[in-house]
């Protein structure tokens, strides 16, 4: 997983917890893929979001059939 730290300081954790793919979880432990709640502009079965394997970090539009880890934070 990752810890993140934004501007002001304050951190989240976001662990490595894999995606769904219907009934199955895939690859706990080994990848982190998380959902925004910002929808994709070309087609409502996707939403930004961002991802992690093997030390590598990304930004992506995800497919929200599969399931991407949703980690809610509040102010």
């Amino acid at each position: 997983g990752y810890l993140v730290e934004g501007p002001t300081g304050n951190s989240i954790f976001l662990p490595a917890a894999g995606y769904r793919n219907g009934s199955s979880l895939l690859y706990a432990g080994s990848i982190g893929v998380y959902c925004s709640s910002t929808p994709y502009s070309g087609s409502s079965y996707y939403a930004y979001g961002l991802g992690f394997l093997s030390g590598r970090r990304y930004v992506n539009i995800n497919n929200r059939y599969y399931g991407p880890t949703v980690r809610p934070v509040s102010e």
